[in-house]
């Protein structure tokens, strides 16, 4: 078990979300790019995360979707808008509840999509209340992967869907390059991919489908370094040279791991028809 608890979290994304969510506007997940010659904006890199990840989960109209650590809203407002799912967000920084809700309000959505304060190891939630849950890159952050787990299987209807993405560790080298980024994204635990499949069967799901798309994702942090770089004038303007500074300070260590040591996972399960 961490030693990291949720309200260290909650803190560590209010800190960071305000200045990541202007550089990424509203997706604060990582990004995916084909190769170095991929010309594609920013935004639509992050875009293809969210595209590639909800698409595994096979949503219809009308479906309810738990967005478990939803980040600033613009994830699960593209899920309402592609597929026709309510929404429900929940996660320990407030920020990132005040922004979601008032980018679902911009987008008039506000009556599908609704985001709330909560601590998805103990979800408020009753049994079998949600057809799918996505956790985009929030799993990474859980004090207890195990017990979050098992709340996502308790609150999955039966015949339920869940997909999560996140890193993993694709390489034991260099430990000091990974605890570096561990200890700047505050990661208790890095898996590795077979270790995030058996965490999922053993919380009770089928696995479905997975990928391992690291190269794309981790393996284009110099890319996105470019791309951020070209906003670094107008972000500073609204923040201050000093806001940046520490802010670039504070995730220097996400940079450290040599991009073959950090893969990144998608992994689509389901909860049984039984129950």
């Amino acid at each position: 078990m961490s030693i990291i608890d949720s309200a260290d979290i909650g803190r560590h994304y209010d800190e960071r979300a305000p200045i990541e969510d202007e550089i990424r506007e509203g997706q604060l997940h990582m990004w995916y790019w084909y190769d170095r010659e991929d010309n594609a904006p920013l935004t639509e890199a992050l875009h293809r995360i969210s595209q590639k990840v909800t698409a595994t989960l096979g949503l219809r109209p009308g479906e309810h979707v738990l967005d478990a650590g939803c980040g600033p809203g613009e994830t699960a407002i593209f899920v309402n808008k592609e597929y026709g799912a309510r929404v429900t967000g929940v996660t320990v920084s407030g920020f990132e509840v005040d922004k979601a809700n008032e980018r679902a309000a911009a987008a008039g959505v506000a009556d599908a999509v609704k985001f709330e304060y909560g601590d998805f190891m103990s979800l408020s939630y009753p049994d079998n209340t949600f057809d799918a849950i996505l956790a985009l890159e929030s799993l990474q952050n859980a004090p207890d992967l195990e017990v979050v787990l098992r709340e996502f299987h308790r609150v999955l209807r039966p015949g339920g869907r869940v997909t999560f993405s996140d890193f993993s560790l694709r390489s034991h080298e260099d430990p000091e390059r990974l605890a570096k980024f561990m200890t700047t994204l505050k990661l208790g635990t890095l898996p590795t991919l077979d270790e995030w499949l058996a965490l999922s069967t053993a919380a009770g799901f089928a696995v479905e489908e997975y990928t391992q798309c690291g190269p794309r994702v981790f393996g284009m942090k110099t890319k996105y370094l470019e791309a951020a770089m070209t906003r670094r004038t107008e972000v500073a303007a609204k923040f201050g040279e000093g806001a940046i500074t520490e802010f670039s300070k504070k995730n220097t260590g996400f940079y450290a791991p040599r991009k073959d040591q950090i893969g990144y996972v998608i992994v689509s399960a389901r909860k049984s028809y039984r129950g």
